[in-house]
C-alpha cells in the first residue's frame, strides 16, 4: 500500500515494506463466476472509452464498473499479464482496494459511537492507555475524530519505516513481500518519531490542520478490537461484508496472495526500464488491506452514501470536512471521517470518494451524495515517479467523474 500523496520522494518514503497484523485471515472466498460486460450499449461505449483511454497512458489492464438502481455498467481493457491480447482482464476481478479499506473501518468505528459504545471526543489514552507516548507524541491530546479525520499530526508508520528505501527496488520488494508485522509494531515505528503538531488542546476533535498517516487507521483498527472484544476483521465481516451481500470481498491476513480470477498487477520502480509483477505482496491492515471488486466495492459505497450502514448523527459527522491540500492532484478536496469529497463540472453537489494505492494496483472510485450512483475501477498498473503516473491517475478520475454525471 502506498500513500496517496503525490511526488516521488514521499511515495518511495511511504512505500509498504510489511504489513498485515498476525490475526485469523478470513475463509477463503467462494468460486467466482466471471460475467461478460453489463449495460446498454450506449453507456458501455461511454463506460469503454474511459477506460481506453487509461490504457492509452501505458497501463496494462484496466476493470470498471458503474452502478444505479437499474443495474450496472461494466467494461475493461488491456490484459490479464504479460501473454496478450488473448488473455484480458477477467470480469470481476479480484484486486486490492488498499486505502479505500479505510473508509470500512471509520464505518465500523461510527457504528459503535452509534451504539454508544464509543464517541469521537473519547482520547487515544482513554482507549488505549499507554499506547501513544513518547517522543512528543501525546495519546491524550488525540481524539477518535482526529484519527478518522487525518488531523491527528502523528507520523505516518510507513514514512518512517527504516526499509522504505531497499523496498523501492524490485530486489528490495521480492525481499518484503512475504513480511508481516503486527500493528503494534507500526505503531511503535511512527512513534520513533515527534509529532507533525498536537491537535488543539481544549478541544482536539476541531483541529483542522490536516496529514495523511496510515497510523491513524491502525489505531482505529486497534481501538475496535479494544471497544468489541474481536479482531477487526471479524467486526469487518459481521457487520459489513456479510449484511451487504460483499461475497468477493475479504481480509487477506498475512496472505500475500490474491484469489483467482485477477490481472498481473505491474509496478515501474524508479530508473528501472521494465516493470515487476508485484501481485504478490504483504499488505496493510485496517488502514489498508482489504481484497474486492469493482462490484462489490460499488455496493458497498451505494449503501454508505445511501444512509444504509450509518446512524443519521454519525452519517452527518462524516460528512465533516477539513481542506485535504497537496493530497490528489484535484482541486477544493476536503476529508470527512474515512471518505473525501470534492467538486465536479455538472454536478453542484460534488462527489464522495477515497481511493487506494497498492503495489502494481490503483483503486479510483467516487459515489454520488444521494448513494444513487457509483463508478469504480481498478488499474493494473503502478509507475512510481514517472509523469506517465499523472496522467493515468487523471484519466482514471475523469472516468470516476464522467460516470457519475451521466456522461
Amino acid at each position: 500500500m502506498i500513500s496517496r500523496r503525490r511526488g516521488l520522494a514521499t511515495a518511495a518514503a511511504t512505500l509498504l515494506t510489511a504489513g498485515a497484523a498476525p490475526t485469523a485471515a478470513s475463509a477463503a472466498p467462494p468460486p467466482l463466476r466471471t460475467t461478460g460486460p453489463h449495460g446498454d450499449s450506449r453507456s458501455r461505449a461511454r463506460l469503454q472509452r474511459d477506460a481506453d483511454a487509461i490504457l492509452a497512458t501505458g497501463a496494462t489492464g484496466v476493470l470498471a464498473e458503474v452502478q444505479t438502481a437499474d443495474g450496472r455498467t461494466t467494461a475493461r481493457a488491456g490484459r490479464a499479464d504479460g501473454s496478450g491480447p488473448r488473455h484480458p482482464v477477467p470480469w470481476d476481478a479480484y484486486y486490492r482496494i488498499g486505502s479505500d479499506t479505510k473508509t470500512f473501518t471509520a464505518v465500523l468505528v461510527l457504528q459503535l459511537v452509534g451504539e454508544g459504545r464509543l464517541a469521537l471526543t473519547d482520547t487515544v489514552e482513554r482507549r488505549l492507555p499507554g499506547a501513544v507516548r513518547g517522543n512528543g507524541n501525546d495519546g491524550r491530546r488525540i481524539t477518535v475524530a482526529n484519527l478518522l479525520r487525518q488531523t491527528s499530526g502523528l507520523n505516518d508508520y510507513l514514512a518512517v519505516s527504516p526499509d522504505a528505501a531497499d523496498a523501492f527496488t524490485p530486489a528490495g520488494y521480492r525481499r518484503s513481500r512475504f513480511r508481516s508485522t503486527a500493528p503494534q509494531d507500526q505503531l511503535k515505528a511512527a512513534l520513533t518519531q515527534p509529532p507533525l503538531w498536537l491537535p488543539n488542546a481544549g478541544h482536539p476533535e476541531r483541529e483542522s490542520r490536516w496529514g495523511y498517516s496510515n497510523t491513524n487507521y491502525v489505531l482505529a483498527g486497534l481501538i475496535v478490537e479494544q471497544v468489541t472484544g474481536h479482531s477487526w476483521e471479524q467486526e469487518i465481516h459481521d457487520r459489513l461484508i456479510e449484511p451487504l451481500g460483499l461475497r468477493h470481498t475479504l481480509t487477506p491476513g498475512t496472505s500475500p496472495y490474491v484469489p483467482a480470477p485477477t490481472a498481473t498487477a505491474y509496478t515501474w520502480f524508479p530508473d528501472v526500464d521494465r516493470p515487476t509483477d508485484t501481485t504478490i505482496a504483504s499488505v496493510g491492515w485496517a488502514d489498508g488491506s482489504l481484497i474486492s471488486t469493482t462490484h462489490d466495492h460499488g455496493v458497498f459505497l451505494r449503501a454508505l452514501m445511501s444512509g444504509r450502514l450509518l446512524r443519521p448523527a454519525q452519517f452527518a459527522a462524516m460528512k465533516e470536512t477539513v481542506a485535504a491540500d497537496d493530497w490528489i492532484t484535484a482541486p477544493g478536496v476536503r476529508y470527512g471521517l474515512g471518505i473525501a469529497w470534492r467538486p465536479v463540472a455538472g454536478n453542484r453537489d460534488g462527489i464522495w470518494f477515497h481511493g487506494g494505492t497498492h503495489l502494481g494496483i490503483v483503486s479510483e472510485s467516487g459515489v454520488t451524495p444521494d448513494g444513487a450512483r457509483a463508478a469504480t475501477s481498478a488499474t493494473f498498473t503502478l509507475r512510481m515517479g514517472d509523469p506517465a503516473q499523472d496522467a493515468q491517475d487523471a484519466a482514471g478520475r475523469r472516468l470516476v467523474e464522467r460516470a457519475l454525471t451521466g456522461w
